[in-house]
């Protein structure tokens, strides 16, 4: 299985995964979720739930992808472990697909995509903890990352609707890009928010799009070395060292490289 060949295929798939998700009119064809006595409650703009549905929406075509390509499909036995799904080929070779979502801030920015730990198995490759296959053993990681836009106007989340009711309930998301990258061609040289170790994706739409992050024009040997020699304080403090570098330009002067 060729990594290239396998980003052709699986773009291929792009308006299936497009028609899954949106209306003709881009909106959102999720509306709430139902009960078993027909009744819908309305969704918030939680971007966590918003991420896990979209996840799940995703799943049956990716699966009918494998299925025509002869590839199998393995998902991560835990909710924390990496990837989301591996693929395997004919040939055994393998190749990770994480499935991320972010909303747009405005017209050219997201709030952007983590991207997985730079700590574990990223920097001990042949472990197996944490992750469904050593990290050595993949030829490549792939992220399909799907971009939306979240609605001003919600929904009285009091209230119970009916199927009645259903083109009466607002989406909360619409405008929906998708785009399908290697990790590392859209890695940031920062941390992912909050204070996991995470590495963190760029935010610029256009260069998520074309895969021009802060690695693209340098390859994947230097953000694998970025990233498996990052610190951050607490990571420095607990070797008493001190932080080498907080981005590429201090890393350049940490290698020694003009």
């Amino acid at each position: 299985m060729q990594k290239t060949v396998f980003r052709e295929q699986l773009t291929n798939y792009f308006n299936r995964f497009a028609n899954t998700l949106a209306t003709s009119d881009g909106e959102w064809v999720v509306k709430g979720l139902i009960d078993v006595y027909r009744n819908i409650y309305s969704l918030s703009i939680d971007t966590k739930i918003v991420s896990k549905i979209i996840e799940l929406m995703l799943f049956p075509t990716l699966s009918e992808f494998a299925a025509s390509h002869d590839y199998q499909m393995v998902l991560s036995s835990h909710q924390n472990h990496y990837p989301d799904i591996t693929f395997i080929g004919t040939d055994n070779s393998l190749i990770t697909l994480d499935l991320k979502s972010t909303y747009r801030l405005d017209h050219t920015t997201v709030n952007g995509f983590t991207l997985g730990a730079f700590t574990g198995y990223f920097r001990q490759r042949k472990s197996t903890k944490n992750i469904t296959y050593p990290y050595e053993a993949y030829q490549a990681h792939f992220v399909l990352g799907v971009i939306y836009s979240r609605l001003d106007e919600g929904n009285d989340e009091r209230k119970i609707y009916t199927l009645e009711d259903l083109a009466h309930i607002n989406s909360v998301v619409k405008d929906f890009l998708i785009v399908l990258q290697e990790k590392w061609q859209i890695a940031s040289d920062r941390p992912g928010s909050g204070n996991t170790k995470n590495i963190g994706s760029i935010r610029n739409i256009d260069g998520l799009a074309k895969g021009e992050g802060s690695f693209a024009v340098y390859g994947e040997p230097i953000f694998d070395d970025y990233w498996m020699n990052y610190l951050t304080e607490d990571m420095a403090r607990a070797i008493d060292s001190i932080v080498p570098y907080h981005n590429l330009r201090e890393y350049w002067i940490w290698r020694n490289v003009k």
